[in-house]
């Protein structure tokens, strides 16, 4: 082996080392403000993922502290036209349009994918059905309230 080759390798492997081993998924709405909130702080500064929180209106969306590599999208139910969605129909979209785009058939084998769905049961409900069903991601890496009863969790 030529030391090209063995410092090229330790590049690979020191780049290999700082890639993230977990994604988080996480859900929340206006009744889960608060355990999102103690949740993102206890997740490591270096984590990365999307958080999704649906409110009613656009103007009840805050602010919460994530870690840098987090994204986090308020999500309105009521539409640009004023109609009023039912509740949990857009995080579900989009936790589903999330998993649809970042969970493909050739996911890294290295990063796994972390769920954890603070939102209403029925949304829930959907999301651990679509990541379960759809996407193979294991019960065990799905995390919701114990209030829904959910037998994956």
């Amino acid at each position: 082996m030529s030391i090209v080759e063995t410092h090229a390798g330790g590049r690979a492997a020191r780049r290999a080392s700082r890639r993230p081993q977990v994604q988080h998924l996480i859900t929340a709405d206006e009744n889960s403000l608060a355990e999102l909130e103690a949740l993102l702080a206890t997740l490591p500064l270096c984590a990365v993922g999307r958080v999704f929180v649906e409110v009613p209106e656009p103007g009840d969306a805050g602010v919460v502290i994530a870690p840098p590599r987090m994204t986090v999208t308020w999500l309105s139910r009521t539409t640009r036209a004023g109609i009023r969605r039912a509740s949990g129909e857009a995080l579900t979209r989009a936790a589903n349009a999330w998993a649809d785009e970042m969970l493909c058939e050739e996911t890294d084998p290295v990063l796994r994918t972390e769920a954890t769905l603070l939102g209403g049961y029925v949304s829930t409900a959907d999301i651990v059905e679509h990541l379960t069903e759809r996407h193979g991601v294991a019960a065990d890496a799905i995390h919701a309230p114990a209030r829904y009863g959910l037998p994956v969790f």
